[in-house]
Parts: structure tokens; C-alpha cells; sequence
């Protein structure tokens, strides 16, 4: 049975047909490969040249680069996709993430920090109500108080060796990016959520702006919805497991 040839070997068998040294069949039985694949070089040859042939090369060029950067600790705590973005920034070495990640697999590149989810949303199991996604990762706004965006998030501190936890409930413009209102507590609950969306429309009486938060348990809430739909507010969520739907809020 014929053996899979190499890249380099694929090349030389072009070349040589190309430099007039046989025919098609006569080079074809010489690297131990039928007449129809070998066309099929030839006509990848002319359409791309060298550089049809080059990828297991340059693969095996980035395999040592990436292994040197890890014995070296230089990457050891990175993903194959912040590996790829460093390769480009800092070595001028180019190559798409599938690549990069068939390379690190073959080596054994892992990153060693892995994700903890230790954020403070929480689904509830029966949820009240459940909105669209209307705000469509529309990121922008014409005028103030046309787009608000909420989310909890979760600090901790120390007293001594004693750990605590704080809670920061936020709404912002989408507009110029300010923050309405906010309040900070240690429990993360639904007064938590409606009396930060009291103090934004006592200090917003008019604004009647597209609402857009996660599915955390207290905007699902039915209480909360209608405190919306009283403000005069069409409600947004963002999908299951897609945060970047409220990147900007998410960012802050």
C-alpha cells in the first residue's frame, strides 16, 4: 500500500516533473503515488507555489517555538488563544487558532489557570418572567436614558483573616457610559436589584429607556417586571450562558 508522502516530498516530485526530469507517470511511480493524486499537487503547485507545501513546516516551526516558550514559563499560564495573540504581537508569527490549538495538543500545552465561576448571578430554577433580547448587542445610543444596562457584581474583603463579601448593583447609560445609580450592600438579594431601580427613576422621572440585564433571579422576578412595565420600560435579557449580550456592563 502506498505510504502518505510528506509535504517536502510532495514538493520535490513537482519539481522534478516541473524541471522536465519524467512524466507524470514515470514521477508518480517513483514516490510510490497513483497518477491521479499526484495531478492533483501539480495543480495546487501552480495555483499556490511553494507555499501550498510548507504548512506541516511551518506547523513544526511553531511547535518548538511554542514548547521553548513554556519551558521558558513564558506561556505556561495561556490558553491556545492567547498564545496565538502572542505569537503575532510579540514574534511577527502568524497562524490561525485551530492551528495553534492541533499544536499545543500535540505538544501537551495546557494553560494552568482554569476558569472558576465565581460570579454572583443566580438563575432561578422557576424563573417569573423571561424576556427577549431585544437589546441585540446594539451597543450604542442616540440620546440619553434610551438604553440602560444592570448588573450585580460580587467584591470580597478582610477583616484580619476573617473573609467578607459586598455586593455592587449598578445601572449605566448606554449613551455616555455613566452610571445612573448604584448601591453597595453585603446581601445580594431583590431589594438589593429594585432599590437601585427606584433611586435611577427618582433621579430619572421621565425616562422610559430600554432595560437590558442578565437572568439573574431578581429580574426575573415578577415584582420587578412590573415595576418596569409601571416606568414605562420594555425589558431586556441577555441569553443563557452569553454574557458578551451585556458586554459594556459587564466590562464596568
Amino acid at each position: 500500500m502506498p505510504r502518505n508522502r510528506s509535504s517536502e516530498e510532495k514538493l520535490q516530485a513537482v519539481k522534478e516533473y516541473l524541471s522536465g526530469k519524467g512524466s507524470i507517470e514515470v514521477i508518480a511511480e517513483k514516490y510510490s503515488v497513483s497518477s491521479k493524486p499526484f495531478r492533483k499537487w501539480i495543480a495546487k503547485y501552480k495555483s499556490f507555489g511553494d507555499a501550498a507545501f510548507i504548512r506541516t513546516g511551518h506547523n513544526q516551526s511553531y511547535s518548538k517555538e511554542f514548547k521553548q516558550m513554556v519551558i521558558n514559563s513564558y506561556l505556561a499560564d495561556k490558553g491556545y488563544r492567547r498564545i496565538r495573540d502572542d505569537l503575532e504581537r510579540y514574534h511577527d508569527i502568524k497562524a490561525n487558532d485551530k492551528r495553534v490549538l492541533r499544536i499545543c495538543r500535540k505538544q501537551g500545552i495546557k494553560s494552568t489557570i482554569k476558569y472558576s465561576n465565581n460570579g454572583c448571578t443566580r438563575q432561578t430554577a422557576n424563573p417569573q418572567y423571561i424576556a427577549e433580547n431585544i437589546l441585540h448587542r446594539e451597543f450604542t445610543a442616540e440620546a440619553p436614558n434610551e438604553k440602560w444596562l444592570t448588573d450585580v457584581t460580587e467584591f470580597h474583603y478582610y477583616t484580619g483573616i476573617e473573609k467578607h463579601k459586598v455586593y455592587l448593583s449598578a445601572i449605566l447609560d448606554l449613551y455616555d457610559r455613566r452610571i445612573v445609580s448604584y448601591i453597595i450592600r453585603d446581601s445580594n438579594n431583590n431589594a438589593l436589584v429594585f432599590d437601585t431601580f427606584n433611586a435611577a427613576i427618582k433621579v430619572n422621572p421621565d425616562a422610559h429607556p430600554l432595560f437590558h440585564s442578565d437572568r439573574g433571579f431578581q429580574y426575573t422576578n415578577r415584582v420587578f417586571h412590573t415595576k418596569l412595565e409601571k416606568a414605562g420600560m420594555i425589558q431586556s435579557m441577555s441569553r443563557v450562558a452569553k454574557c458578551i449580550d451585556n458586554g459594556p456592563m459587564e466590562g464596568f
